[in-house]
């Protein structure tokens, strides 16, 4: 599919709003992004243009954002850019550009922040105790012939196939 996908890095310009739709949970921001260079003479840093994106955020994602994301924090948001045009009360043109986000975090450049791992609803296979696993046998098993030679008839050099571990 021809998608835009992008990675933006900004601050939270607004409180996170949570709705709960008959598709599941959804939850959006808008993100003010501001690029910043070098001015040469002044010597110093200097701000640039900002844009503004409506971060959309669907399912366990918009749960997860309404428990960690604030106004003024530094995030990084990577999913689908849609840039929509339309007409609003007699304006010429207006231009909105949001992101479908895929995955959503502060910035560790900017700051720290400490993960929390969210306990999933237990489901009815889930809640049977899991009988553990043996290790998988890496090693290739080599075909051997009665009298002790390869299968294929060469006794030095032996072919080792790809076996599937499920």
């Amino acid at each position: 599919m021809n998608e835009t996908v992008v990675c933006v890095v900004g601050n939270v310009a607004t409180p996170p709003v949570y709705r709960e739709l008959a598709a599941g949970p959804s939850t959006r921001f808008r993100m003010a992004v501001t690029s910043r260079y070098w001015d040469r003479e002044k010597s110093a840093w200097t701000d640039g243009h900002t844009n503004f994106f409506t971060v959309w955020a669907n399912r366990q994602l918009a749960s997860n954002v309404m428990g960690s994301v604030e106004v003024g924090q530094p995030v990084m948001v990577q999913g689908r850019l849609k840039v929509r045009s339309e007409q609003r009360e007699g304006q010429q043109n207006w231009v909105s550009a949001d992101i479908d986000a895929v995955a959503i975090g502060h910035d560790l450049a900017r700051g720290t922040t400490v993960f929390r791992r969210v306990a999933r609803p237990e489901t009815a296979s889930a809640a049977a105790p899991a009988v553990p696993r043996p290790e998988p046998d890496w090693e290739t098993p080599v075909a051997e012939a009665p009298d002790g030679e390869a299968s294929d008839g060469e006794s030095s050099q032996q072919s080792v196939e790809p076996v599937a571990v499920t």
